[in-house]
């Protein structure tokens, strides 16, 4: 099952193909990240 790697909240597999990374990573959901910034492609690039 898929988590978000920012809170460890689970996200779907759909969630993860369209806002996650190529190996279907994501590093925000809408739990912990604001959704302008999910649009903005921001939950595929890990944060420093």
């Amino acid at each position: 099952m898929p988590d978000c790697n920012r809170c460890g909240s689970f996200v779907t597999s759909n969630f993860t193909r369209v806002f996650g990374n190529n190996e279907s990573e994501v590093y925000g959901c809408h739990h912990c990240m604001a959704h302008a910034n999910l649009i903005d492609g921001e939950a595929a690039e890990p944060t420093g």
